[in-house]
């Protein structure tokens, strides 16, 4: 049911750490047996960045776990929307978590999910659009891994763009820094975009019940278990968003 972690050898080599192979966690964090998985309209497809490593805090495999109709895919490019799925869909009608500048709060709006147009700016007949979303694309990553994968496949250009406006930061809190206030974990934006689009609000409580039983979770094993601490992520200045402003994603 699970793998080992490797250790290094040596005489002072830490004692090595089962992994879940549902969510990929070591066992001590593993909350598996509590998630019950949601009967959802709206499909989900979860895009990971292979280098989106976070074993301790990352929340893509247990999203992907909630629901009955969702996708969980880990590389960097796909030729299509259909290939990431398996099967032949219109992009049209499926909508991508956008990671553009724009934010609901800069929008004359009192809806927390919006949709826009390229240059950032509301949609018209926003109910109709938002009604006639059957699947929605989430990004799994750090920012830049997350724009690594907008930049790699063109075909999500053809998507409905869809922002969020969270009333309240992240319950991630100090653990893992957002680099924005908006921004959420994957498990907590799936929770509320979907609960939206179906009006279901019961679907954002449950997802961010299960949240927060894995960060209580976390806290309690990161005492006695340092070793399970994510380590910190070294800022790569060869990379171009680290040596000037941030590039657009408008195009």
């Amino acid at each position: 049911m699970s793998k080992a972690a490797k250790a290094k050898p040596g005489a002072d080599a830490p004692e090595e750490i089962e992994e879940c192979t549902r969510c990929g966690k070591p066992l001590p964090l593993c909350i598996c047996d509590s998630v019950t998985p949601i009967r959802n309209r709206i499909e989900l497809l979860i895009l990971q960045h292979p280098q989106e490593q976070d074993r301790a805090l990352g929340t893509a495999r247990l999203t992907a776990q909630h629901f009955e109709k969702v996708t969980h895919k880990i590389g960097l490019s796909w030729p299509s929307l259909s290939k990431a799925l398996g099967r032949t869909v219109d992009p049209q009608d499926w909508a991508i978590l956008y990671l553009g500048s724009a934010k609901v709060a800069d929008l004359a709006t009192d809806r927390d999910v919006v949709a826009i147009d390229r240059k950032g700016e509301i949609e018209d007949h926003q109910r109709q659009i938002l009604k006639d979303i059957e699947g929605v694309v989430l990004l799994d990553g750090t920012w830049s891994q997350a724009k690594a994968l907008w930049w790699r496949n063109a075909w999500m250009l053809k998507c409905r763009r869809i922002i969020l406006g969270p009333a309240q930061p992240s319950l991630y809190g100090k653990l893992r820094k957002e680099p924005r206030r908006d921004g959420l974990s994957t498990i907590e934006a799936a929770g509320m975009v979907l609960s939206r689009l179906e009006g279901r609000a019961e679907m954002e409580t449950e997802l961010n019940a299960t949240f927060q039983r894995m960060l209580t979770q976390y806290r309690a094993v990161q005492a006695t278990m340092p070793e399970l601490a994510p380590k910190p992520k070294k800022r790569d200045f060869r990379r171009p968003e680290n040596r000037r402003g941030k590039k657009s994603l408008q195009s």
